[in-house]
């Protein structure tokens, strides 16, 4: 504990103004409203008192069964004992009510603007979830029952995996999500055959296999975030959208960018372009023989992207034939969940952090998308492997989403103010490069994907960047799912369906484009193959890493997504 790292208090909580802003704002109500007070506090009162004499009632007449319950059905409290049990379900229902109470005061709250309100809702909401009853020993009845079966053996377990985690995490309390141990990159995470034929101090370039005789001439360059590690694509053979996409007859080749350090704290927006996108770009083009890439860009990676088309399309450059957008923000002006951490309150704290260390250590980010599902990535895990002793299941998504990155100092507050806060690609012009670019500059062929409960990039936000952009051929995608459960989706298994609409983008607002979208059930990804064929040109002999004689550089997945950089 004693080499716990000191953290901003902006990268903590948000800043004073919001809690002084929402005091004001009650107290202001209270005193030319107070009926409107009185009226929340009767009815939770009321409920409250009434539920607390039933209970008393049931008691007197010896009954030792739970009253009455009519509140909502909640996974927290999925075990029959909180149903049954007369103790665990007057807990419960007494939680869920004083937690409806409590929001519903919070939403009443006049004057305040429609973006505090939401961070004010956002905020309390967290401090309700961290106080349910499911979260404390005391009150949780499915681990004081596992403690009594194992004779206190859970406990005991579940305090040898809480001391783990902070010993790991230099005394913070990260919960470990997955056995670490069931899984490694290059064992049995990322084996999709391929050879790594090109490396520069920002990424890798990675070719991968041909497994069909002939391929479409045009090869495909994929873009993955440099959030996390670009495995994401290929998690294991089932899951594996490289590997799929290689059996379809393509030309496969996946960036894997450097996990930087304080070394690399004045790499922006621009290096990642010039070093990291047009290189590889350029790369293909010389290893293939040919003139055009199909290009594809996941979340950050596909910003990026529309920003490179865009200074493409400046330059007269005609290098990309089409572009694929995965979860893709290009229009910030409705931030999406994620907004609640975008005011100057956090963007100050982490400007500061990273002015001083010269990057974003992959902690904020981790932790910050964790906050958004805080009761599945935070507290269920935490339930399970300190109240119930349980190791960490092995899980290949959720290793995968604890093996994450860091972002260089210049590059975070770039994307951050520029792209996030002032929305400059969507409005007056973003600079990269040298050039200052817009989204309407993005012409040629596109399709985008976006999911449905996506709670990083929000679907009508992506919905809204691709039809401001100024292409005239546009495919926009609905999955269902979230963020990266609506991207890993063979077809194959058969699981969430996606939604399209064939009629023009710039006339339809999204919420009209959902209604009048047709289902299909099943994957995106055959229609996205038909797609990309189009677009993809003649068949040509399967082209082999290292057939153009360049000497390769190692086997895929290389050394980049090591978290080291190669010597």
């Amino acid at each position: 504990m004693s080499k716990k790292r000191r953290i901003d208090p902006n990268l903590q909580a948000p800043g004073q103004d919001l809690y002084m802003k929402a005091t004001a704002a009650y107290m202001a109500e209270m005193m030319q409203n107070p009926s409107k007070l009185i009226e929340h506090q009767v009815s939770y009162w009321g409920k409250a008192l009434k539920h607390f004499v039933e209970a008393q009632e049931a008691l007197a007449r010896g009954k030792l069964q739970a009253p009455p319950d009519s509140t909502p059905k909640d996974p927290r409290f999925s075990n029959p004992l909180w149903q049954t049990h007369p103790y665990f379900n007057y807990i419960k229902q007494q939680y869920l009510m004083s937690a409806e109470a409590i929001s519903s005061a919070v939403k009443d709250i006049d004057g305040l603007t429609p973006r505090d309100a939401r961070r004010l809702e956002y905020f309390t909401q967290q401090i309700v979830d961290l106080m349910s009853p499911a979260n404390f020993l005391g009150t949780n009845p499915e681990a004081l029952e596992r403690a009594a079966a194992t004779d206190g053996q859970s406990l005991v377990d579940g305090l040898e995996n809480l001391v783990r985690d902070i010993e790991a995490n230099d005394g913070e309390i990260l919960v470990t999500l997955a056995d670490r141990e069931a899984f490694a990159v290059g064992r049995n995470l990322a084996t999709a055959p391929g050879k790594v034929v090109f490396r520069n101090r920002m990424m890798e370039l990675i070719h991968y296999s041909p497994t069909t005789e002939t391929v479409h001439a045009t090869p495909i360059m994929i873009f993955p975030p440099w959030i996390n590690k670009f495995y994401i694509l290929d998690l294991t053979p089932q899951k594996s959208l490289i590997r799929w996409l290689v059996g379809q007859g393509y030309t496969v080749f996946v960036v894997s960018w450097v996990n930087p350090d304080a070394g690399y704290a004045d790499v922006g927006l621009d290096q990642y372009v010039e070093e990291g996108y047009l290189t590889a770009i350029a790369e293909v083009k010389a290893i293939t023989g040919e003139e055009k890439v199909n290009a594809v860009g996941y979340c950050i990676a596909g910003t990026t992207l529309a920003l490179t088309l865009a200074l493409l399309q400046k330059r007269g450059d005609s290098s990309i034939r089409s572009a694929t957008f995965f979860t893709t923000l290009t229009d910030f002006s409705d931030q999406g969940e994620v907004g609640v951490f975008l005011d100057n309150d956090f963007v100050d704290g982490i400007e500061r952090e990273v002015t001083g260390k010269g990057y974003l250590d992959s902690f904020f980010m981790s932790r910050t998308f964790s906050f958004l599902r805080s009761n599945d990535l935070i507290y269920r895990p935490a339930i399970r492997n300190y109240m119930m002793g349980e190791a960490p299941p092995a899980f290949d998504l959720l290793y995968w989403n604890g093996d994450s990155t860091n972002l260089p100092a210049r590059m975070a507050v770039e994307y951050l103010r520029g792209l996030c806060q002032q929305d400059r690609f969507a409005t007056e012009g973003f600079e990269i490069c040298g050039e200052r670019v817009h989204i309407s500059e993005v012409r040629l062929p596109l399709c985008a994907v976006a999911c449905e409960t996506d709670h990083i990039a929000a679907w009508r936000s992506s919905y809204e960047g691709v039809r401001k952009m100024g292409s005239t051929s546009k495919t926009f995608i609905l999955s269902q799912s979230g963020h990266i459960a609506g991207i890993v989706n063979p077809p194959d298994r058969k699981k969430y369906g996606h939604y399209v609409n064939d009629a023009p983008m710039k006339d339809l607002a999204a919420d009209r484009w959902r209604e009048d979208a047709a289902f299909t059930e099943g994957s995106w990804w055959p229609r996205w193959d038909a797609w990309l064929k189009r677009r993809s040109g003649r068949q040509v002999p399967a082209r082999e890493p290292g057939a153009d004689g360049r000497p390769l550089l190692g086997d895929a997945p290389g050394t980049y997504v090591m978290g080291k950089k190669a010597t």
